[in-house]
């Protein structure tokens, strides 16, 4: 049974064979319409399920047009329209399910919703995202960083802002690619030692947004106040001086990527200067979660790596 909780399941053999078939199969799709099935149809005949318990635009179409596209099918379920919004345990919802399709992706606010999920399925399951990581985006990321022909050994990755389960993701995949994540964060949110762990040594967290960006490769941000947050103006303040815009693009090396998971908030984060400037790779991003949860689907079902 192979999940996709957080990088690790798939481990540095799964997670390079989930890039580079990605790589292999958004190319071989040049001009083709959004709709027509891959040549081979992998997923013919196979059925994911999709549960939201958090709003979603890029998960939702893009794990449905995956499995489209991979000849499969998917089936959207609100939680607040199953009877795990009315009490049925996560346990039993994942039995159920079990019966009836061949794999489930949940996204959802508690990571242990996900783990218990996988304990009592008896399909993969998938994490869409969950407080603590949000491993699927960060296949998205990793993908587009190897689109424009960088590598990712050696390379210096600058996180500004909140210490959140975007960046545990990137420091997860940092210690499985042998890359540098220099995350600078406000005091009372920064990633804990726990999460930095994840980088095998190569996660450090500094005070000065300058710091964390002078001669990185690539750029990442994300909105400050997460789904489910009220409207923090003491988290905004704190946040402001760690904004991305021109001056500290400018910091980091000639031509280095801007990434950003979206939605955002222009203005709050990154300014409309930086996220629609010519550094910006942000729809390169979004347009990729579609190919990287292609392959992800296909490690799960045990088809590569």
């Amino acid at each position: 049974m192979r999940h996709f909780l957080n990088l690790s399941d798939a481990g540095p053999d799964g997670c390079a064979a989930i890039l580079a078939d990605a790589l292999d199969r958004k190319r071989a799709r040049t001009g083709w319409t959004k709709g027509r099935v891959d040549a081979d149809a992998p997923l013919a005949g196979h059925v994911l399920a999709m549960i939201f318990e958090k709003n979603s635009t890029r998960t939702r179409v893009s794990f449905d047009m995956a499995m489209r596209q991979l000849g499969g099918q998917a089936l959207v379920m609100d939680a607040g329209s199953m009877q795990l919004g009315r009490g049925e345990t996560v346990a039993d919802t994942a039995r159920v399910l079990s019966r009836y399709v061949d794999g489930i992706m949940i996204r959802t606010d508690d990571h242990a919703k996900v783990e218990e999920m996988a304990r009592h399925a008896t399909v993969p399951v998938i994490n869409g995202l969950t407080d603590f990581s949000h491993p699927c985006q960060i296949m998205a990321d990793l993908l587009t960083i190897l689109d424009t022909g960088r590598s990712l050994p050696g390379l210096k990755v600058a996180w500004l802002g909140d210490g959140n389960n975007v960046l545990a993701s990137i420091v997860e995949a940092a210690g499985i690619f042998g890359f540098d994540v220099v995350s600078a964060c406000p005091q009372g949110f920064q990633p804990d030692e726990t999460v930095l762990s994840l980088g095998k040594g190569r996660a450090t967290c500094v005070a000065q947004p300058d710091e964390a960006v002078e001669g990185a490769d690539v750029v990442v941000t994300d909105t400050w106040i997460s789904m489910g947050q009220a409207h923090a103006e003491a988290k905004l303040a704190a946040m402001m001086p760690y904004q991305v815009d021109a001056a500290l693009m400018a910091k980091a090396k000639p031509g280095a990527a801007f990434l950003h998971c979206l939605p955002a908030h222009r203005g709050e984060e990154v300014t409309a200067e930086v996220i629609d400037g010519p550094q910006s790779l942000i729809w390169d991003e979004a347009e990729n979660r579609l190919h990287a949860q292609k392959s992800i689907l296909r490690w799960c079902f045990g088809q590569i790596g």
